[in-house]
């Protein structure tokens, strides 16, 4: 307001060219000058005039109004600062990077840089203000963070396709004798995986514990042990015939998969964006599937 007073001459004026009423014009220099402690006008009838403290503030006041400029191209433009996620594993290398493939592609000035680790380490990140956005496998939470359930992913257990377990339906007595590979204690699966296996077996012999399903991945395939690993993670190798579904009488694992952010900051125009995005990107592969099941 101040900056299109000096160049027009008057209130009325330099209101209409920021589109406000002539008295928020005046309330706004008049809080000005009450806040510099000095008048930047002479008033000559109807005209304002610039005075000495007036030329001498004009300057700096085109200097702040071009940085500020300079701020918003920094956080719209194309040196848009990165949207931090931070993803738990299977979700960071599985899920995720085909939605971000089409983000790039549908907002190439917003990049987003993902930090890849355990459940318990996300939820630690959004609540040390180190990411922006956390997506995590189970029920586990943090009290400074929001959460919201985002999608489904089931549990299957795996085994060498050579083990003798894989050649038929398996019995709860078998996978309690069996020797399992989990992952590390701290991670969504090794909890959906407690879980479910105490509830169906009441009680195993874990041998290995891990800290990435690839690994778990090839010491099934070169090995005895057994594992219950996310559909996602396994998907590639069972289709290579490189790991075996175990079929049993049991019911199916499913485990729930939510967005976290942090109570106490909002979001940017980006974030709110891409969070769209990623639920939008769900609900296709819903689509997908359900079109895949009908016509099979």
């Amino acid at each position: 307001m101040f900056l299109a007073t000096a160049h027009d001459g008057s209130t009325r004026a330099a209101a209409d060219r920021v589109a406000r009423s002539q008295s928020a014009a005046s309330s706004a220099l008049v809080e000005l000058e009450a806040l510099l402690g000095v008048q930047l006008f002479d008033r000559s009838g109807r005209r304002l005039v610039l005075n000495e403290n007036g030329r001498a503030f004009l300057p700096r006041a085109a200097s702040l109004i071009e940085a500020a400029g300079e701020l918003e191209h920094l956080f719209h433009g194309q040196h848009a600062a990165p949207l931090r996620v931070a993803a738990s594993m299977t979700i960071g290398e599985h899920i995720l990077p085909p939605l971000l493939a089409r983000w790039k592609v549908s907002h190439p000035n917003s990049p987003v840089r993902l930090q890849i680790s355990n459940t318990t380490e996300v939820l630690a990140a959004v609540a040390a203000f180190d990411a922006d956005i956390g997506f995590i496998e189970g029920p586990q939470t943090h009290p400074d963070l929001s959460l919201r359930e985002w999608m489904t992913d089931e549990m299957v257990i795996i085994a060498s396709p050579t083990h003798p377990l894989a050649r038929g339906l398996v019995t709860r007595e078998a996978l309690r004798q069996a020797r399992w590979a989990l992952r590390e204690r701290g991670s969504g699966t090794r909890e959906a995986s407690d879980r479910w296996l105490l509830a169906q077996l009441e009680d195993v012999q874990v041998d290995f514990e891990l800290g990435t399903p690839e690994a778990i991945k090839a010491l099934v395939a070169a090995g005895d042990a057994l594992a219950i690993l996310p559909r996602h993670s396994v998907a590639a190798s069972l289709r290579r015939g490189e790991l075996k579904e175990l079929r049993a009488f049991l019911p199916t694992a499913v485990r729930q998969l939510a967005v976290v952010t942090h109570r106490e900051r909002r979001l940017g125009a980006g974030g709110e964006a891409f969070l769209e995005h990623c639920f939008e990107g769900v609900g296709k592969r819903k689509r997908s599937a359900a079109a895949r099941s009908v016509m099979s």
